[in-house]
């Protein structure tokens, strides 16, 4: 099993830079079973009723790994044991105009349940084949 580095995190947030890409944004893909973790957005948030991976805005002076870790625990109440594996990254425009990346690892966690949710309304755990609305770019990088 291949555990993402701090060096490996920090070149990825080099590169995202070096293309002017201004808001980072980590994303955990949690699977157990053969299914993902999927969260929906609140009715009234920006993109309201999609859903999406638990993800979060990397904060000023946080690493990537850092706020994959907090906003997995702040949305889910669920604890990373393992980042596994970098899955890839893709851009989108964001609330306020600008263009934000967000960087998407395969994680284990410590315990699957409770899910525990603060930000969205409803959890589930989706088949790759049998996803609810979730964005082209998630479902790209769930089904690929």
């Amino acid at each position: 099993m291949t555990v993402i580095s701090a060096e490996f995190a920090a070149d990825l947030a080099a590169d995202a830079e070096a293309a002017g890409i201004t808001g980072f944004v980590a994303a955990a893909v949690i699977s157990h079973h053969g299914r993902t973790l999927l969260v929906r957005r609140n009715p009234d948030d920006y993109m309201g009723g999609m859903w999406e991976i638990p993800s979060g805005t990397v904060e000023t002076g946080e690493t990537i790994l850092d706020a994959l870790h907090r906003e997995t625990a702040e949305e889910t109440g669920l604890a990373i044991d393992q980042v596994t594996g970098y899955i890839g990254h893709f851009d989108y425009r964001n609330s306020r105009g600008g263009t934000t990346r967000q960087f998407n690892f395969a994680v284990t966690v410590e315990k699957t349940e409770p899910v525990v949710l603060t930000e969205h309304d409803a959890h589930q755990w989706a088949l790759p084949g049998e996803l609810p609305e979730v964005s082209d770019a998630v479902r790209g990088l769930l089904t690929n």
